[in-house]
């Protein structure tokens, strides 16, 4: 031993091995003989001189232990475990052995017997470094995100400038919603390590989510700055220009961060969603980018065996839906009671999954939660994993509700993790993806002239594709404001990069043919103070004075909603027309004026304003548009009226009626599934309730 702590390991070996040869049962040789080894990198030797030591001392904890981190050295993880276990059989405070038994169970994928064994470290050693680390990052990559907080404070209170800690945390502290503390953990790591990428990324990332898109660009500015081959950075970037209004800025960055690397699928998706947002746009080029898009997916999805559903057309279907929107957002308030309607009138032929691809969750989630058969959270698995997830439930028909909108999944699709496949509800464009069977809509926002717009089959519900949930708020509508105030206020709720030129300058026609009206802007793009004043300056240049505009940024639901009892009419913008804005304002009892467009998109307005019951209230052209601005608005009697009856005729309408858009939903289902099982729908006897569906009966 001597000569091992002088620093010659070589020499103690041979010692070592004359020792044994002399006494081959001496224990304590082979121990120190197979430290060496393994200190040397020489694992499979090692494990042999562990298994003598053990043989010849069984009752020694650190001959045991040594013997199990052999193991582990050589992938044998179940063997590691096996040695480990006996070490602590035989000394049950052995801090190291219970913390790489932790490890060997981690690696195997026993998660929650790793955390035991991380805790039990800590309770033997309350400062033991490692195994906080261990533990808290093992907590965070199982989203038991308030431990992992608790975990990492712990370990910032050991070490305040642990900058891996400070970044971690601040992604917790994001998670769960608290995005200024997460701010001030992320500056921190940047002045600590002014060269830390991902808390750079990271910073920008929650200044987007407050809506401080300025302060966000110029994060992922300096991620550049620090690699300027960065496709995330430069899909980031992108995200914070389309939020400043610099769409062309958005575009140049999203192609960008596709050259740098072309399998980002994100940054494809949100190319396609800024080109959305263009007057300009021709369709045959979007829906040119979005073919593209789907080669791109199809070239990578990862290959897997055949599906083997079982072809019965009337049989029980198994139906998932994939969305990182399944919260209080538009995706969630208009499928929240479609969920509880399928759930309530289709047990025994419906059982509904999610795929949750958010780490984050609310009231609205765990209600949708209550109406599933089963929860997946998604968002931090791979393409492949999900697909096998998908495969395993055997779901039988997959909803994408995305489309190319935020998180959504549509690489997954090209792998066709079921044999049907649709797209609804969160957008309102091609997705380009050929393995995607079916794209749900109505007969008025997809006449049958603009199906060529689309890689997807038609598949139409008879009255709309859009169904609301509506407030549950103890709020009531107001009498028409104008009555009072003396004059017209126009309003747009929307996002502020629908409100492109096109829309500015009918907008300020508008203002300019109604005297003293006034039009109120709300827009989280509004919070930034640049883009505030850029939008007076649209308007100042159409000769609109600032006086007549109200201009704020988001807050919170209950007071947006209240919001529209100082509004007489809401202007939607095109061609991305509103979808919830138009929906709420309708249930507080304000009628919105839509412009008909000739896309999918640029007729959602259409839509929903028609199975409202509001047809005087859709514009054929830009001259149309502001006619029945003016006429509407000269009409104060008749506003009065209908504000006072519109939230009662909106709720008896399509749009609201849940139950009988869960039949439509679920004959529709039931038909491509009939289609998928190669029957025609006129050869197999339909349940009853779908029967009287199809006949006009309900």
């Amino acid at each position: 031993m001597a000569l091992e702590q002088q620093g010659q390991p070589e020499e103690a070996l041979l010692h070592y091995d004359s020792a044994i040869a002399l006494m081959p049962e001496l224990a304590r040789a082979h121990f120190n003989r197979g430290t060496i080894l393994l200190d040397r990198g020489d694992a499979q030797e090692a494990l042999a001189a562990f298994t003598k030591a053990v043989q010849y001392k069984p009752d020694s904890a650190g001959a045991h232990f040594n013997l199990g981190a052999a193991y582990a050295r050589l992938d044998r993880d179940e063997a590691a475990v096996s040695a480990y276990r006996q070490a602590l059989a035989l000394k049950p405070d052995f801090a190291e052995a219970e913390m790489a038994l932790g490890a060997a169970l981690e690696e195997q994928g026993h998660d929650q017997e790793a955390i035991k064994s991380y805790r039990r470290v800590l309770e033997i050693e309350p400062g033991y470094a490692e195994a906080q680390d261990k533990l808290a990052y093992l907590l965070m990559r199982l989203d038991q995100f308030d431990e992992a907080a608790a975990c990492f404070r712990q370990i910032l209170v050991r070490d305040p400038h642990n900058v891996n800690a400070l970044n971690s945390l601040g992604l917790l502290l994001n998670i769960k919603g608290q995005f200024h503390e997460a701010v001030s953990q992320y500056r921190l790591a940047v002045k600590l390590k002014p060269d830390f990428l991902a808390a750079h990324g990271n910073l920008g990332n929650v200044l987007m989510d407050l809506h401080q898109f300025g302060d966000a660009a110029a994060s992922y500015h300096r991620v550049l700055e620090l690699n300027p081959d960065s496709a995330d950075a430069y899909n980031n970037i992108g995200s914070a220009f389309k939020d400043l209004g610099d769409l062309g800025k958005a575009l140049v960055s999203y192609r960008k961060a596709m050259t740098l690397r072309p399998e980002l699928a994100v940054a494809h998706s949100n190319l396609l969603m800024v080109q959305n947002y263009l007057s300009e746009q021709p369709p045959e080029e979007l829906f040119e980018e979005a073919r593209r898009f789907g080669e791109t997916v199809a070239r990578l999805a990862p290959p897997f065996e055949p599906l083997h559903n079982s072809p019965m057309p009337d049989r029980c279907l198994r139906v998932g839906f994939v969305s990182a929107d399944l919260s209080a957002h538009p995706v969630g308030y208009f499928v929240e009671s479609i969920l509880a309607a399928l759930s309530a009138g289709t047990a025994g032929r419906l059982e509904l999954f999610a795929y949750s691809n958010s780490s984050q969750s609310d009231e609205v989630t765990e209600r949708i939660k209550s109406h599933l058969r089963g929860w997946h959270p998604v968002h931090d698995r791979s393409d492949a994993s999900l697909v096998q997830q998908i495969r395993d439930d055997r779901i039988d028909i997959l909803i994408d509700l995305s489309g190319h909108t935020g998180g959504n999944r549509l690489p997954v699709f090209a792998a066709r993790p079921a044999p049907v496949q649709i797209s609804w509800l969160g957008y309102f464009a091609t997705t380009g993806v050929a393995a995607i069977d079916y794209l749900i809509a109505d007969p008025w926002t997809l006449p049958a002239h603009l199906e060529g717009q689309f890689t997807e089959k038609i598949l139409r519900l008879p009255q709309t594709r859009l169904c609301f949930t509506a407030p549950t708020l103890d709020l009531g509508t107001a009498a028409l404001p104008a009555l009072a105030n003396g004059y017209i206020t126009f309003a747009c709720f929307n996002a502020l990069p629908k409100m492109n030129d096109a829309v500015v300058a009918l907008w300020a026609r508008i203002l300019h043919a109604v005297p003293g009206s006034r039009l109120h802007l709300m827009a989280s793009q509004l919070n930034e103070a640049s883009n505030r004043q850029t939008t007076l300056e649209r308007f100042t240049a159409h000769g609109i004075e600032p006086a007549r505009l109200l201009i704020q940024g988001p807050v919170p639901r209950a007071k947006y909603l209240q919001t529209y009892h100082r509004v007489d009419i809401a202007l939607d913008p095109f061609p991305y027309t509103g979808g919830t804005t138009t929906v709420e304002a309708l249930w507080m009892g304000v009628p919105v004026l839509t412009l008909e467009g000739n896309t999918f998109l640029s007729r959602q307005g259409v839509g929903l304003l028609m199975n409202a019951g509001l047809p005087e209230w859709v514009a054929t052209d830009a001259d149309d548009y502001v006619k029945r601005a003016v006429a509407h608005a000269g009409d104060l009697q008749r506003l009065s009226v209908l504000r006072a009856g519109l939230r009662s005729q909106v709720l008896a309408s399509p749009i609201f009626d849940a139950p009988r858009f869960a039949r439509h939903f679920e004959i529709a289902l039931r038909d491509v599934w009939h289609k998928w099982c190669g029957q025609n729908t006129s050869q197999f006897s339909a349940p009853p309730h779908i029967e009287e569906a199809r006949n006009g009966k309900i």
